[in-house]
């Protein structure tokens, strides 16, 4: 956040030169500042002060309503929370989530929670909280969460259609890979209206959008957002010739038309 506290700086600077340069000398001797000088204030200011990518923007728009999401199910003494019957959580599945209301309505993929006996989500700000499914749309793999306990200043994504969207087009993914983060990384649209059967060939997408932005188990169920911060899918595969669990270039995403009519929302 240092380069936003450099860039506020540089407008204070700016409003501080003005106003002086506007007020006029209450003794005599007080020096009055030229739009020379307050130029060259700026211009200095500014070539000395490290802006903020592109990506750094995005990433700090959407960071707030991203949430790590945890299936949980029983097993034979694993190690994790004790659960009421004496008996141990584990970790079955990790992977990503983002907020899209206020309520605590939260996107994710369906195979990141689907068998899990219990599903728990930690928000950006630290708090943790078990939800519930409350829809399902096998045909895109997305499930909608409703969390039981929100942050009290609870931010939801913002969406945006993807009526415009063309290859080439910057994108950040943000989510937990291998369980790490929040993490961002950055690519391109590579492509749209694609089709991807899943390695075990049971199930085939289509419509979806083709990323390079680096994603790994974990990644599903997170935003891929424009340079805006704003969402316009939701990570769900990745392709691997070798049928390895790691990135190759090829990432797939669900469109957010689809996630949203999941929620029930309404098309853009």
């Amino acid at each position: 956040m240092k380069s936003f506290a450099l860039l506020w700086s540089v407008i204070a600077l700016l409003a501080l030169l003005l106003g002086l340069s506007l007020t006029p000398a209450w003794r005599q001797g007080t020096p009055q500042f030229t739009q020379k000088d307050i130029d060259a204030a700026v211009l200095k200011t500014l070539s000395t002060a490290a802006l903020p990518s592109r990506a750094a923007r995005a990433y700090a728009a959407i960071a707030p309503s991203v949430v790590r999401v945890t299936g949980l199910g029983k097993d034979v003494l694993p190690i994790g929370e004790r659960s009421p019957d004496g008996r141990d959580d584990r970790e079955s599945s990790v992977g990503t989530g983002v907020v899209i209301t206020d309520k605590g309505v939260i996107l994710t993929n369906l195979h990141v929670v689907q068998g899990a006996d219990t599903i728990k989500v930690r928000f950006a700000d630290g708090l943790e909280s078990t939800a519930t499914i409350t829809g399902v749309q096998p045909e895109n793999d997305l499930a909608v969460l409703q969390a039981k306990t929100i942050p009290d200043d609870m931010i939801a994504a913002t969406m945006r259609s993807t009526g415009d969207l063309a290859p080439g087009d910057e994108v950040v993914a943000v989510g937990y890979p291998f369980g790490i983060g929040p993490s961002a990384s950055s690519g391109v649209i590579s492509g749209l209206k694609r089709t991807f059967r899943s390695p075990e060939g049971k199930q085939a997408m289509t419509n979806l959008i083709q990323f390079d932005a680096a994603a790994n188990p974990g990644n599903s169920g997170g935003p891929l957002v424009t340079m805006e911060g704003e969402v316009v899918g939701i990570v769900t595969a990745i392709y691997n010739p070798n049928q390895q669990r790691s990135f190759v270039g090829i990432g797939f995403a669900v469109p957010i038309e689809n996630a949203a009519s999941a929620a029930g929302l309404p098309p853009f």
